[in-house]
């Protein structure tokens, strides 16, 4: 750093650095005995160790290009000879991407995903506004025929059942999930059959529920999933598709849903208990990552699998952030799914499920963090 007592900047073309052990370099100075104005000034070189004085004299100072001194190349000293004690370093695990690999205690990989399709008895897909890149598809996908469709849940020939049979003839071994739900079904919109004044009917609703769930079976599904919240849903649905002949389809039930309060731990408990002793083989958790502290909840009160279902926000909220460049769309989508499955989840049902699956059966195989 250059210090001027007569109050005179200091020049552009000095490097304020500090050279510790250097020699004073030499500056181009020109002496002018002619000019009026006296300028008596003196420069001092300051560092940690030393300073070196300038000779005084009437000068003008004339810039020049000078070159920077040589940084000396020595090794860096350590701030300090004292190192902690310490008997665990566990940075010394994370140093290389290989040992990061090696040691990632959660992994992820396609069959981990449900992949959510909406269908619909048109013949285009429907763009889903707030949902960029997904679609309600129409039939010249293949998925169904352009016929009409019955507005029963239970309909053998119905837009869903139909769907599940062409899947099944064209994918034998794809697990087809399909929604035991009256919502789809009712002129208002609710997962059960409401009365006049507003009630929801729950044993009413869960006779229909029944025959909506071996309808499906029939057709090939083979998870059925209970996702209204009625109250004693499973145990009815399990004994209507045993008694159809259908004791090897699984029921996955949502079993803490948006219908409960979202800030009790103990009901969503209650919720899980209930269906598994009425014969649940999965439990769901919706939303999903708002509720890590669940599903790592009933991954430790249970030896049933747990799902998470990664809602339709969560994916708008991720996909809206990375269109708009705020955030790096690809590692923020694998990092949400890495940590639902860290909490404890088998299963996820996301939007996210053919993009993940490609990234993941891309080159690199293993998504490492």
């Amino acid at each position: 750093m250059f210090r001027s007592p007569c109050k005179i900047p200091a020049m552009k073309t000095f490097e304020q650095k500090s050279y510790v052990g250097l020699k004073p370099p030499s500056y181009n100075v020109k002496i002018n005995h002619f000019r009026s104005t006296k300028v008596a000034c003196q420069l001092q070189r300051f560092d940690s160790t030393m300073t070196w004085p300038v000779n005084t004299h009437e000068a003008l100072l004339v810039p020049s290009k000078l070159a920077a001194p040589p940084v000396p190349s020595k090794p860096v000293e350590p701030l300090t000879d004292h190192h902690l004690q310490l008997s665990r370093r566990p940075r010394r695990n994370r140093k290389s991407p290989t040992q990061r690999a090696a040691f990632q205690e959660t992994n992820i990989s396609p069959e981990n995903f449900i992949y959510p399709l909406f269908i619909h008895q048109g013949e285009v897909d429907i763009p889903i506004s707030t949902m960029p890149g997904r679609y309600i598809l129409g039939w010249r996908h293949g998925l169904i025929e352009e016929s009409p469709t019955g507005e029963e849940a239970f309909n053998d020939n119905g837009l869903v059942q139909r769907t599940v049979r062409l899947l099944k003839d064209k994918f034998p071994d794809l697990v087809i999930h399909t929604d035991v739900n009256f919502d789809e079904y009712s002129t208002s919109g609710h997962g059960g059959i409401v009365r006049e004044d507003g009630v929801i009917l729950n044993d009413e609703t869960i006779y229909q529920l029944r025959k909506q769930a071996v309808s499906q079976a029939r057709a090939g599904a083979d998870v059925v999933c209970t996702s209204e919240m009625l109250d004693g849903r499973v145990g009815a649905v399990r004994a209507a598709l045993d008694a159809g002949g259908f004791h090897h389809v699984s029921i996955m039930s949502y079993s803490v849903n948006y219908q409960i309060n979202p800030a009790n731990l103990r009901e969503a408990l209650i919720e899980a208990r209930e269906d598994e002793a009425e014969g649940a083989d999965i439990l769901m958790v919706k939303p999903a990552l708002p509720s890590l502290d669940i599903i790592r909840l009933l991954k430790d009160q249970t030896l049933l699998p747990i799902g998470g279902c990664q809602v339709s926000g969560e994916y708008s909220m991720i996909k809206a952030a990375g269109l708009l460049k705020m955030i790096d769309e690809e590692k923020v989508m694998m990092e949400s799914l890495m940590c639902i499955r860290r909490a404890g989840a088998d299963l996820i049902l996301t939007y996210f499920a053919l993009q993940a699956s490609t990234i993941l059966c891309g080159e690199n195989r293993k998504f490492v963090f």
